[in-house]
């Protein structure tokens, strides 16, 4: 059963401005697209939109993970490109490209073009912007990605939770809010949701996707807290539940945007999808490098933004793993 829509105290809205090697630039990526083209309401005082969240979401998560996880296993190794010799170029998507008019009010979808001929994969956002909030065209965009026959990857976008849904969905996971070894069990309890949700996103949508990309970035509106650790706590508990359920993770980030977000918190040695911004290929492909190392993992694909488009290309040294991070339509 869905709860009725709740709502909760407005946040003033904070235009951020980030740098990565100390050069400006607009927060790069996929859930930045919404700084191409500021969304009806920006600078809004009114209250913000707040997430329905299903009683039963632990369940529905469960099924849909056996669910995702079966149709993964039933696909023959020999289906998969046994290599992607890099660099190999793809796409992402999300709300931006949805026809106009759709999802919640502080991000209504924008109708950007859709990934060029030549994208060989498509990562596609789970979400309308912040966690909670699915993003409201992604069957056809799965539909798009499948009739083309593509690799078809997923990433979902972190945020911290509003006071309300913090008190809420704080006490709902794992982890013991009443342990005081940890102060920040319900912000792991929210992130561990927030992956249960999106395991129910990728399910309705038909995307059966191995890996789901950690997206940690400034989110309009629902902007990171103060504390870094309750910040890193959020993240954490989204990574949890995503291996909880059988799920691999990377994160897609810059050096500059994760520490600002979550400090010095590390995943390990996961891979790392790292934007450049709008500039170029080249500029992309430099993002593979070791100076551009986020938070310790190694480098699998450059982004950059061209002609209103997020265009991906695959790192040197990624050919056998590459595949991994994909379903193949």
């Amino acid at each position: 059963m869905r709860r009725a829509p709740r709502t909760a105290a407005g946040l003033a809205l904070v235009l951020v401005l980030a740098g990565c090697g100390g050069v400006a630039e607009p927060p790069p990526g996929p859930a930045s697209q919404d700084s191409r083209e500021r969304s009806p309401g920006a600078g809004r005082t009114e209250a913000l939109t707040v997430p329905e969240v299903p009683d039963d979401l632990e369940e529905q998560a469960r099924r849909a993970a056996m669910s995702d996880l079966a149709a993964l296993a039933e696909q023959k190794a020999a289906e998969l490109p046994q290599g992607l010799r890099a660099p190999v170029e793809g796409g992402d998507i999300s709300w931006p490209q949805c026809p106009r008019g759709q999802g919640i009010p502080e991000r209504r979808t924008l109708g950007l073009p859709m990934p060029l001929d030549s994208a060989r994969f498509v990562v596609m956002g789970l979400t309308n912007g912040p966690a909670f909030f699915p993003n409201p065209c992604l069957d056809e965009q799965v539909a798009w990605v499948r009739e083309r026959g593509l690799l078809a990857g997923a990433y979902a976008v972190a945020s911290y939770p509003d006071p309300e849904t913090l008190a809420e969905l704080g006490e709902r996971g794992p982890h013991d809010t009443d342990d005081p070894a940890d102060p920040y069990a319900a912000q792991r309890n929210v992130g561990y949701q927030q992956a249960l949700f999106d395991i129910t996103v990728m399910r309705d949508a038909g995307l059966p996707a191995p890996l789901v990309w950690i997206d940690v970035e400034p989110v309009r509106d629902w902007e990171w807290s103060g504390d870094l650790e309750a910040n890193a706590a959020v993240v954490e508990g989204l990574r949890d539940g995503l291996v909880d359920k059988g799920y691999r993770v990377g994160i897609y980030s810059t050096a500059y945007l994760w520490s600002q977000a979550v400090g010095d918190l590390s995943l390990g040695d996961v891979p790392e999808w790292r934007a450049a911004g709008p500039t170029s290929r080249a500029e992309a492909l430099r993002r593979c490098g070791a100076s551009y190392v986020v938070q310790g993992g190694s480098a699998a694909m450059g982004q950059w933004v061209e002609d209103d488009r997020d265009l991906n290309v695959t790192c040197p040294g990624t050919d056998t793993e590459a595949p991994g991070w994909f379903h193949q339509f």
